[in-house]
């Protein structure tokens, strides 16, 4: 009986891990000119440029095709950044490869001219639930909600007041309670729990949405990003911010140089903005100079800088507005990098499109529409995702459901949770009986989790909302 109470144990912090990372958890992740992919054995493969040793293989040679991150396991999920990536394991440690100039890779040196090309433990750190790379700069999310950082802070963006790179991780002062962190270029994103955005760093383009622009002075301490509430995810572009709300739309600041807001224009706004056009969108993405989009429909819509065809419409002219990505359907994950983008679909096989060194099909040939990456390993689904490993029986119907649907269930002095597709907690109610009725006639459509807990164990499902 122990040991089965031991499982259960660990099945359950497993999950709560998992649902913990959810907001920033990646499966397929698009760099500068290079991927990495989470395999399902909780390993991890790369391509593209390598010169930094970024892939882990322990060379810096260039793949036109995936190779394993060397001997990593146990990994959770994946930051990658300027040369650089970050790799966060299930036991909540981080490990680091690739440029580390700045001190992006916590080592607590800065200045080193020679890459790190093998993974290296970042030793302060521990209980780390996500992480996100950018242009040399590091943040780390920890299990308490405080945010660590390291690398570049040129302009502010490692958020503690001061311009001075760090090679050690250090905590954020002044953060708590949040609950997802971003990179953009220079500027960095922090998600509280109560639904509003804290940014700091580069503002020139006016990516911290403060309401200002213009300067090339460091905003170096976190404060409040102006007009949005209500977001459930967080993703900073190269010179723009995009966030999601939980109605489904998204709101946008910053660099609008080549459209990337979608906003039909060319001009910078430094003041979030809804974008107009988007709704049931589930997840969101951006490069350097464009922004993709997931709606609940499975389809991905697209805008900005085309000039590698990464917006994946067939095209390599620049879009104003998000337009429908060419052919794809059924996507449940999406990643921008600099200027290409993955996407992996509900039968686990993966596209690319746009900077042909990235996409690891064996060639340098930029795509303007999507064509499936082969020689890949079985990829992951990170984030909250079905468990069905239970000694609890389960049954969830009708599923699809519009105003209600029913949890049949063995478990004792449980609770049921429905989380959004990135982690927003947004129904909470305790089981009374075997059979339990669940009122959903509030949620929008889209796709949700379902989750019910109890002493012993964890179990999720997927729910669609009509």
């Amino acid at each position: 009986m122990k040991h089965k109470l031991r499982e259960y144990r660990v099945l359950l912090l497993l999950a709560l891990l998992v649902v913990n990372n959810s907001a920033n958890a990646q499966s397929i992740i698009a760099a500068v000119s290079s991927s990495m992919f989470l395999c399902s054995d909780h390993t991890a493969m790369g391509c593209g440029a390598n010169n930094n040793g970024n892939l882990g293989d322990g060379t810096t040679v260039d793949r036109l095709t995936a190779v394993p991150a060397g001997t990593m396991s146990g990994i959770a999920t994946i930051g990658v950044g300027f040369g650089y990536t970050l790799f966060l394991k299930t036991d909540g440690t981080v490990w680091a490869c690739g440029n580390n100039y700045q001190g992006q890779l916590g080592q607590g040196t800065t200045g080193s001219t020679s890459p790190v090309i093998v993974p290296v433990q970042i030793t302060a750190l521990s209980g780390i639930v996500a992480v996100a790379a950018g242009q040399g700069s590091s943040l780390f999310l920890k299990n308490d909600g405080t945010v660590w950082a390291c690398g570049n802070n040129y302009y502010g963006q490692l958020g503690d007041g001061t311009t001075v790179d760090k090679g050690t991780p250090f905590q954020i002062p002044s953060l708590s309670g949040i609950t997802a962190i971003a990179s953009g270029g220079n500027h960095s994103l922090f998600l509280k729990n109560d639904g509003t955005v804290l940014s700091c760093g580069y503002n020139f383009h006016g990516q911290l949405g403060n309401g200002t622009s213009g300067s090339f002075s460091a905003n170096s301490t976190p404060s409040p990003v102006t007009v949005v509430s209500g977001i459930t995810a967080i993703i900073g572009g190269g010179y723009h911010s995009l966030f999601l709300k939980n109605d489904g739309t998204v709101w946008a600041c910053g660099g609008n140089n080549y459209g990337d807001l979608g906003d039909g224009t060319t001009v910078n706004t430094p003041t979030p903005f809804q974008i107009s056009g988007l709704s049931s969108v589930t997840a969101m993405s951006a490069g350097d100079n464009h922004s993709i989009f997931l709606k609940s429909d499975g389809t991905v819509w697209s805008c900005g800088l085309n000039g590698s065809g990464q917006l994946g419409d067939g095209t390599t002219t620049d879009r104003h507005t998000p337009v429908q990505v060419s052919t794809l359907s059924g996507i449940t994950e999406i990643s921008s990098g600099y200027a290409h983008c993955l996407f992996l679909k509900s039968d686990g096989t993966v596209w690319g499109t746009g900077d042909g060194f990235g996409l690891g099909d064996g060639t340098m040939v930029n795509k303007s529409t999507p064509v499936q990456i082969n020689g890949i390993c079985a990829i992951a689904t990170v984030g909250i995702g079905e468990s069905t490993a239970s000694a609890t029986e389960l049954s969830l119907y009708p599923n699809p459901a519009n105003e209600q649907f029913f949890i049949e269930s063995s478990a004792q002095d449980a609770t049921v949770e429905i989380f959004t597709i990135n982690g927003q907690l947004v129904y909470s109610q305790k089981i009374q009986s075997a059979k339990t009725a669940i009122n959903i006639e509030d949620l929008s459509g889209g796709v949700y989790f379902v989750q019910v807990k109890s002493a012993k164990e964890l179990i999720v499902k997927k729910l669609i909302k009509q």
